[in-house]
Formats: C-alpha cells, sequence, structure tokens
C-alpha cells in the first residue's frame, strides 16, 4: 500500500522531507542534531533544570559579522576604493609612455607592472600631499597649506550641498542652487564695495545680502511650485541661466565695474567685508568653514528638531497625506525653496567675501551649485553627511591641483574620480554584487532620496 504522505518516512523514500516544501531536505547530520536538541530538552524538563543559555557573541565577533555587511559605511567606503581603481585605470590608459610599455607585456611584465605603479603611486601620493598632509614639508605654513586648501573649497560645497539636500528632504530637487549661488554672490559684493559701513557690521551686511540674493532666487520656483504646480527643476534650470547672464551684464555696468580694467571685472570688495582668516594672511582658510559647520547643525535641527522640520520631512515623504493631516503644503514648499536659496546664497557669498576671490568675474562661482547636487548624494541628503561629502570634494580639488602640477594628471580626472564615486554610492545593488556583501542587519540602504536614503 502506497505512503500517502510522500514527505514522511517510508521504504520507497529513504530521505524524508521536514517542514516546508519549498525548503531543501534536511541532511543526515541536520536530523542528527535535531533529535539530539530534541532529547536534551526533553529530559530537561524532565529533571526540572532549564537548558544552558545561548552564549551571547562577542563585541569583537559582532564587529567582524557586520564588517562585511552591506550597511551604509561599508558601501560608502568600497564605493571609494571602486573610483580609485577605475581612476588608476584611466590614468594607465591615458599615459603613452606607460601604455607603450604593454605592447612587450609577455616579453618583460616587470616594466608594465612598475610603469602603472609608478605612475598612480606617485598620482594618488601627491593628491594626498596637497589635500591633508605633505610629510616633506617643513615650517607651520607649508605643514598646514594642504588642510587650508582644502577647508577653503569644502566651505560652498558645505552651503550649496546643503541646499540641495535640504530641497531632497522635502520632495523638491533644487538643480537652481548654482543659480541661487550667483544671486547671492552678486549682492554680496555689491554689499562688499557699494556701503561705506564699519568693520564687523559690514561683514554682516555683506553675508546676509548674498543670503536675500539666495533666498529671493528660491522664492520664485517655490510660488510657482505652490501655486500653479510648475515643476521646480525646469524653474530652477531656466534661473540658472538668467542668474548668470546677469552677472555677466552687471560686472560691466559703470560703479561696477574696476575703473583700472578693461576686461569684466568688479571692483574689489572692501577688506572691512571679507570673512577673517584662520591661520594668518598667508592661508586662505578663512571663517567661511566656521559658518558652514553652524549651518550644517542648524538645518540638523531643523529637520530633527523642529515642528516645521517634520512638516518638511512629512510633506516630502508623502504630500496628499500630510495634506489630510492639516500641514499646508503649499507654504512648505514655498519655505522649503526659500531656505534652500538662503543656504546656497551663503555658499555664493563665501566665494566672492572669503578668500577664493575678492571681486566679481563671469566664472567667480564656479561650479558649486551643481557639485552641491554631487555632495548631497554621496552625504545621503543628511546634513552631517553632506559636510562630510563636502569635505572630501574639498580635498580632491584641493589635491588635484598638486597632482595636476607634480604629476602631470589632468585636473578633470578628478572630476572623473567624483563622478565615479556618485555613481558607486548611487547604485549600492552593484557594489554589494562586486564584492559579495551580506545584508546589514542593523542599517538597511534605502534608496528613497525623500526619505534621505
Amino acid at each position: 500500500m502506497s505512503n500517502p504522505n510522500p514527505g514522511s518516512g517510508s521504504p520507497d523514500n529513504p530521505n524524508p522531507q521536514t517542514g516546508s516544501p519549498d525548503k531543501q531536505p534536511a541532511t543526515e547530520a541536520q536530523a542528527a542534531r535535531t533529535a539530539l536538541g530534541n532529547t536534551e530538552r526533553a529530559e530537561a524538563a524532565t529533571s526540572g533544570r532549564q537548558p544552558a543559555p545561548e552564549a551571547k557573541p562577542s563585541l569583537g565577533r559582532l564587529f567582524l559579522d557586520n564588517l562585511w555587511a552591506a550597511n551604509t559605511f561599508t558601501v560608502t567606503l568600497l564605493s571609494l576604493v571602486l573610483a580609485m581603481v577605475v581612476g588608476a585605470v584611466l590614468m594607465i590608459v591615458s599615459d603613452p609612455e606607460v601604455l607603450a610599455t604593454y605592447s612587450y607585456i609577455t616579453a618583460r611584465p616587470s616594466d608594465a607592472l612598475n610603469a602603472s605603479w609608478t605612475l598612480v603611486s606617485e598620482a594618488y601620493g601627491n593628491l594626498f600631499k596637497g589635500a591633508i598632509f605633505d610629510p616633506e614639508a617643513v615650517g607651520f605654513q607649508a605643514v598646514m597649506s594642504p588642510i587650508s586648501e582644502t577647508l577653503t573649497y569644502t566651505a560652498p560645497l558645505v552651503f550649496t550641498g546643503l541646499s540641495v539636500a535640504l530641497a531632497f528632504r522635502g520632495g523638491l530637487f533644487n538643480i537652481g542652487a548654482q543659480g541661487q549661488a550667483t544671486m547671492g554672490v552678486i549682492l554680496a559684493a555689491l554689499a562688499g564695495f557699494l556701503l561705506p559701513l564699519p568693520p564687523g557690521l559690514h561683514l554682516l551686511v555683506a553675508v546676509l545680502a548674498g543670503a536675500l540674493g539666495g533666498a529671493i532666487w528660491g522664492f520664485v520656483p517655490g510660488i510657482l511650485k505652490a501655486r500653479t504646480g510648475a515643476h521646480e527643476v525646469i524653474n530652477t534650470i531656466m534661473l540658472n541661466y538668467i542668474a548668470t547672464y546677469f552677472l555677466t551684464w552687471i560686472i560691466v555696468q559703470n560703479g561696477i565695474q574696476d575703473p583700472n580694467r578693461t576686461d569684466a571685472i568688479s571692483r574689489p570688495v572692501d577688506g572691512s567685508a571679507q570673512l577673517p582668516r584662520l591661520l594668518g594672511d598667508n592661508l586662505r582658510v578663512h571663517a567661511g568653514i566656521i559658518l558652514a559647520v553652524l549651518a550644517t547643525w542648524a538645518v540638523w535641527w531643523l529637520l530633527n528638531r523642529s515642528t516645521l522640520g517634520f512638516e518638511l520631512r512629512a510633506v516630502g515623504a508623502n504630500p496628499d497625506a500630510a495634506r489630510t493631516a492639516g500641514i499646508s503644503v503649499t507654504r512648505t514648499y514655498v519655505l522649503i525653496m526659500v531656505f534652500a536659496g538662503i543656504l546656497a546664497g551663503l555658499g555664493g557669498s563665501n566665494m566672492v567675501l572669503g578668500s577664493t576671490a575678492s571681486a566679481l568675474t563671469p566664472l567667480v562661482v564656479a561650479q558649486i551649485g551643481f557639485d552641491g547636487i554631487l555632495v548631497a548624494l554621496l552625504g545621503r541628503v543628511k546634513p552631517w553627511g553632506v559636510a562630510l561629502a563636502a569635505l572630501l570634494f574639498g580635498a580632491l580639488q584641493a589635491g588635484g591641483n598638486r597632482m595636476q602640477s607634480y604629476s602631470g594628471i589632468s585636473l578633470e580626472l578628478v572630476t572623473v574620480l567624483q563622478a565615479l564615486i556618485v555613481i558607486f554610492i548611487a547604485a549600492p545593488a552593484l557594489v554589494k554584487a562586486i564584492f559579495q556583501l551580506r545584508a546589514a542587519r542593523a542599517a538597511r540602504l534605502q534608496t528613497s532620496l525623500a526619505k534621505g536614503w
């Protein structure tokens, strides 16, 4: 007679299945361990004694178990490694002398390997020396110069990165940080050389003027989004062009252009409106980095400790639910873009009130607004993450200048490294697949920008 339950033990089925039919059949060793465990529990119940508690893993064991897990820190660190590896390959293939050694690699492989290692190690060595520390430096100024340059490039990127990140958390994509920074640099410079004010007050007015310029340029797409539903991406892109052309026009106007110059450059900002330098006149780092840290803390407090921040995050997560809960989505959209504009405007004012430039030029803002998008993505649109990402980008920029001068590597390669880092950060599944990371237990990678990744 056939057995009605094929999963049970029978002569026709020497390996019976246990549990769900979707699982693999238990092996003999597993069956033995299960039987032993059942026997021990039965004996413990009969004798009245409790089974021995399982030993908790040590702190070191937990660290090792989570070290190779797909948490945010590991994925970010491995993304940097991947970007540097791809960057090294690009250095090798773009150098004709090194590439020539690969034509006879089968005959003398050491030539290709040594040439490649020399090129890559010198390039990344100069990147480190120009951004953090030069072991061969002598004297205070030479030792602190790399850090000074890194912090100088970092300060405006913190502001524009926070601008983009704050809008992300509210469900908006602020492409207009470039235009808002441009308006900020214009008004800050105008206040810096047109208003005859005493020191201290002059600097405060110039900084506030820069914030005002960004706020105005953020209010326009905010009110259009709130009142008409016009997409903020289109509006901010168009406003970027308007701000750029307005800058090139205003520079050459009477009273604005430097009377001693014939090219497009404005009068220099008065010394009373300049941000003070922190490490002396010979090093460029200025008080803007302190303002950047304060702005980072303020945005963190706004998002996590204030009622307005809760409303902002609620609208970003689900505007319909927020509206049903009584939150004014229209008001929130306007405030988001105004605050984002203020931050970007402060970033722009750093460019002309700090040590980067002292006058308006068509390229005075550089690309800090667009770089702020990359910084926000790399920082996973969280305030302190944005600050660290801006520090990394500032280090790449400062070190890239030395890498170009000493190693002959194109400065554009630094931009490629930045883009590669963001690509790998934005594709955590790719990083996990390459390095075979385990699933994170405590922290899961999220992909929603509105929820802060």
